[in-house]
């Protein structure tokens, strides 16, 4: 793109555009991802478990919310490990972060070609997959005020479809308590925990998919008008749309139609939810299109999040110097090409050598996920330590002991994570692209870093 240039990112986002892009970028996980949980834990299992990742997510949040005011940059959680701790962990921290980000809109797009193949069948993933990469990855190189609109309009959408549901579920009498409690206990066990206690850890990581990916906010700092004032707000109130979203979605979807077993069986439990309240007034053509907003709004909201945090990899010297290019409308097109291309290219190899696309991402994600959220809480405990006079405009009510507690949480869910068989082979993966990435910045990159400190 000629005229391309180096440096900073245009302001274009208030505290609602803010709002609008933390909860688009989670709310597919309403859509899917979550209802394998029931099969993990039960719906008792899954609700205490979804109440713990609700406790690490707002330890997470008003710890980040903190620390972005403090250190408003496009760099997000390795900026706050690089002055934590310097500029090694700092790599590892953004490193968690670009797996997450980058592997996240691949889970998205394997789910969106499911959804895509029920309008026309017949019709092969990959043609989705490349259709909506090249289509959003378009509208972020456009332009970011054009971008926060369209998360605005897609994640009011999507938050509007769950809702009607809701309303529906209750007002059509179709939700029932037995329908949440069918599935069959194990000996000793109970209906309401079918799986018992280990229920309530396997179910841990689907618990997550409620949450995942509202710490994208921070790397939206450059682009804030008035970040000391908006991020926390946007952070805050979008936690609290989260956590009545995964109340409403968990307890109503669970207990409509084939109830907890039928829907955690369901690879579209909100598809599933919806012919179960409205019937055959909802064609299958309808609630195709319909669950595809969940989808697409995460989708939009996490590419957004991806190049931003390429774009600060490279610019602090990361990352090769190309990933900082941005187009004359200050957009990073470079880096939102480069994800793209990553993450079409783990479609393919998922699809290769696993036998679900959208499982073996999932698990990549989740892991780079819990990773980065540790560090970034130990980050938060360590500034408080060691710069007590960092200047603070807005201070977590929590303070170090919600991190302290974010930390805890964490780590027990990455246990959780290698417990479940089905993640194992993503963690393995997971694993050893860290690992390569570690010799190649130990070996070549490191030497970079400090040639281009900010």
């Amino acid at each position: 793109m000629a005229g391309a240039t180096r440096g900073e990112l245009r302001k274009s986002a208030g505290w609602v555009h803010l709002w609008a892009l933390g909860v688009g970028g989670v709310i597919s996980g309403n859509y899917f991802g979550w209802q394998t949980g029931l099969l993990a834990g039960g719906f008792g299992g899954l609700l205490l478990a979804t109440v713990v990742i609700a406790v690490m997510y707002v330890c997470l949040v008003f710890s980040i919310a903190e620390l972005s005011a403090a250190l408003p940059d496009a760099g997000g959680f390795y900026n706050f490990t690089r002055l934590a701790f310097g500029k090694d962990r700092a790599f590892l921290n953004g490193l968690t972060d670009a797996i997450e980000y980058v592997t996240t809109p691949a889970v998205i797009v394997a789910g969106i070609a499911g959804y895509m193949k029920a309008l026309l069948p017949g019709t092969p993933d990959w043609i989705w997959w490349v259709a909506f990469y090249a289509i959003f990855v378009g509208i972020n190189v456009l332009g970011a005020a054009l971008t926060f609109r369209v998360s605005m309009a897609i994640t009011v959408l999507a938050a509007a479809v769950l809702v009607v549901f809701y309303i529906g579920a209750l007002w059509a009498g179709a939700f029932h308590w037995s329908n949440a409690l069918n599935i069959v206990p194990a000996p000793g066990a109970t209906h309401f925990m079918p799986k018992g206690w280990f229920g309530v850890f396997a179910a841990l990581p689907y618990a997550v998919w409620f949450y995942l990916a509202i710490e994208q906010l921070p790397l939206s700092s450059e682009e804030t008008y008035d970040v000391e004032r908006d991020m926390p707000r946007a952070l805050k109130w979008g936690m609290v749309t989260l956590l009545a979203l995964s109340l409403g979605t968990l307890v109503l979807n669970s207990g409509v139609g084939p109830g907890a077993k039928g829907v955690g069986e369901s690879a579209a439990p909100l598809e599933t939810g919806i012919r179960a309240v409205f019937g055959g007034s909802v064609t299958s053509a309808l609630l195709s299109i319909i669950s595809l907003t969940g989808l697409i709004a995460s989708f939009h909201a996490i590419i957004y999040a991806y190049g931003r945090l390429l774009f600060a990899l490279s610019r602090a010297g990361y990352l090769p110097a190309v990933l900082a290019g941005l187009s004359r409308r200050k957009t990073p097109y470079v880096a939102l090409f480069t994800g793209g291309a990553l993450g079409l290219l783990l479609c393919f190899l998922a699809q290769q050598y696993a036998a679900s696309v959208g499982a073996a991402l999932l698990n990549m994600a989740v892991f780079g996920a819990l990773l980065s959220y540790t560090l970034v809480l130990v980050s938060y405990w360590r500034l408080k330590v060691d710069k007590p006079h960092l200047r603070r405009p807005y201070l977590s009510p929590l303070g170090t002991a919600g991190a302290v507690t974010g930390i805890v949480l964490a780590l027990i869910c990455l246990c959780a994570t290698f417990a479940i068989p089905s993640f194992r082979p993503g963690v393995a993966g997971t694993a050893v692209f860290i690992a390569v990435m570690l010799a190649y910045y130990w070996l070549y990159r490191r030497r970079h870093v400090e040639d281009h400190e900010r």
